[in-house]
């Protein structure tokens, strides 16, 4: 019996020694982007970005598995460029930002797959339509700078724009569309250890 102890004992320390406190990290956004590109007359590709966006990361293991994403992007805040062509987008053609001016995502799950490779699934919602999309993500590493603890993500995936009613649809003479029905979405993310929030936490548990 008291070998069992023992055994129980050291299971139990072994198992609080490897835990971590959840930590909140902020995305920080002067180095971090979300770009986009999709197919134009099948022959080319156009790219954008969405300028403004915030949202948070809840860390619960130090290898960020297992961790809590929320993103809102100021759909408004589109960029291609083109005046116009941004006109465009913002218009109900595509993703009305008048009537639908964020865009949301919030993950479901984060699970590591492979060195620095995670899978990330979560809802995405685009003019108050919500899928579920699974998208890859590597992880470039950790490094601490202005007395802050950063980590870097590059998120890379894919939606059908008209899955979300993204609905402009043109073809050309030769066939195809003038806008291709895939966009394509790369997100490469610094994130920053949010010290205050992560005190606030701890206070509440």
């Amino acid at each position: 019996m008291k070998t069992l102890t023992i055994i129980f004992s050291l299971f139990l320390f072994s198992f609080t020694s490897f835990s971590t406190n959840p930590t909140t990290w902020d995305f920080d956004k002067a180095h971090s982007s979300i770009i986009f590109s999709v197919h134009h007359m099948v022959i080319s590709e156009v790219s954008g970005s969405f300028k403004n966006f915030d949202g948070s990361v809840i860390v619960k293991n130090d290898d960020f598995s297992d961790s809590e994403i929320e993103l809102t992007i100021d759909a408004t805040s589109i960029d291609t460029d083109n005046e116009g062509r941004d006109k465009h987008l913002r218009a109900d053609d595509f993703f009305n930002t008048e009537k639908f001016p964020q865009i949301k995502f919030k993950s479901k799950s984060f699970t590591k797959v492979g060195e620095n490779k995670f899978k990330l699934v979560g809802d995405l919602t685009i003019r108050d339509i919500t899928k579920e999309v699974e998208w890859d993500a590597t992880f470039g590493g950790t490094a601490v700078a202005w007395g802050a603890k950063h980590a870097g993500f590059k998120v890379v995936g894919a939606i059908n724009r008209f899955d979300y009613g993204l609905k402009w649809n043109k073809t050309i003479e030769t066939g195809g569309l003038v806008a291709g029905d895939i966009v394509t979405i790369i997100a490469n993310v610094e994130l920053a250890q949010h010290k205050e929030k992560t005190e606030e936490a701890e206070k509440k548990k």
